[in-house]
């Protein structure tokens, strides 16, 4: 019983941060290369306010790798 409590625990988490990231979405005019308004709205901050850190930074990490799971050079961010 405790195995099945695990999961569903962790299926709860992983919807909770996926409904958090696409909460972020309001963010996207702020984030694009070129945009001509930098500062967040409120509903942006508020979507950024409730996002967990893990949630974020798992996504981040993940996000990272993607390329070479497709077989695909890796890529850098750095300064432009």
């Amino acid at each position: 019983m405790s195995q099945i409590s695990n999961s569903q625990m962790a299926q709860s988490q992983t919807q909770t941060c996926s409904t958090s990231l696409a909460n972020l979405n309001v963010c996207a005019p702020y984030v694009v290369p070129g945009a001509a308004n930098t500062n967040p709205s409120l509903d942006c901050c508020t979507a950024l306010q409730g996002l967990e850190h893990d949630c974020i930074c798992n996504t981040l990490r993940i996000a990272s790798r993607l390329p070479v799971l497709c077989n695909l050079p890796s890529f850098s961010c750095g300064a432009n």
